[in-house]
């Protein structure tokens, strides 16, 4: 799986460590990461598709 090295602002970071770890949704910040891409490029394919920009 490539890697990407991005620049994310303190407070992001801070408020994604406290849904990472046992017991809460996230496994690790890789797959808080990953989670949050795939739904916001979910939402644009919706938004696309409702402008008629996607079959």
């Amino acid at each position: 799986m490539p890697r990407v090295c991005v620049e994310v602002p303190q407070h992001i970071l801070d408020d994604l460590q406290e849904h990472i770890g046992d017991d809460k949704k996230f496994v690790n910040l890789s797959d808080a990461v990953r989670t949050a891409c795939r739904k916001m490029l979910d939402q644009m394919d919706e938004v696309d598709r409702r402008h008629g920009r996607i079959e």
